[in-house]
This record gives C-alpha cells, structure tokens and sequence, in this order.
C-alpha cells in the first residue's frame, strides 16, 4: 500500500479549510440564536419597563448579551459586523416589533400593567430565558 506523502496530505486539509471559510455566511439577522436570543431581551426588558413590581437582572442581561456576541464571534462574525447588526436601526424596530407582538401573544396588554405583570411572573415561574432576566 502506497502512503501518501506529507505534503499532499497538508494541502488536503489547506483546501478543505479554505473551501469551508470561503462559503458565505448567512446574514446575522438570519441566525436564529442570536435574533431569538435580542428578541428574548428585549421582551424581559419591556416587562420590567411596564411592570413596577419586576426589574431586569441588569448584570445577566449583559452576560447574557456577551454570550450572544461570543456565539456569532464563534461562528465567524467580526467585531463590525456583529456592530453593524445591532447598530441596524431598521432592524432594532424589526426586532421590538418582533417582541411586542409576542408579549400580546403571551397576554400583555398594552396600557394594563398587570397583565405585563402576569407575564413576567409567569416566565419566572417557568425559569425560562425570559423570566431568568427578571427578578
């Protein structure tokens, strides 16, 4: 049996690599993980804000936050074009308008703060990523 040389074997695995890093990305916003994990903030945020009782765990929300960066980093996004999706103002709206429509789909009414209330110590009660972002 013939044993391939070295070499050949080094460019094999230099041409897969590059095969892989060279096939596009998908948009950011197209990251399901990442777009479900701003839409989950942004929901816990909008209780907090309408519910006096509940109030965002500030520092995991940041952790929380960081570790959506660190996935999209993971998965080959740079630094600006990680900025440039959540700087996207267009897509900021997208995304709060993403949120609202789920929070009435959980029960919350807009102008009726205990039925945010509700909401929120649901999630809480679930220990869902929601209600972990609550106290």
């Amino acid at each position: 049996m013939k044993k391939t040389p070295p070499m050949v074997f080094a460019i094999a695995l230099s041409v897969i690599a590059a095969a892989g890093a060279s096939q596009a990305k998908p948009a950011l916003k197209d990251v399901a993980y990442v777009r479900e994990g701003i839409i989950t903030t942004g929901i816990a945020y909008e209780i907090s804000q309408k519910c006096s009782s509940l109030s965002p765990r500030y520092f995991r929300g940041i952790s929380y936050l960081n570790s959506l960066k660190d996935h999209a980093a993971g998965l080959g996004y740079s630094d600006s074009e990680i900025d440039g999706y959540t700087n996207d103002k267009a897509e900021e709206n997208r995304l709060k308008a993403v949120a609202r429509v789920r929070l009435t789909e959980m029960g919350a009414v807009e102008g009726n703060a205990a039925s945010y209330c509700a909401v929120g110590q649901a999630e809480i009660v679930k220990n869902s990523d929601i209600g972990r972002l609550l106290r």
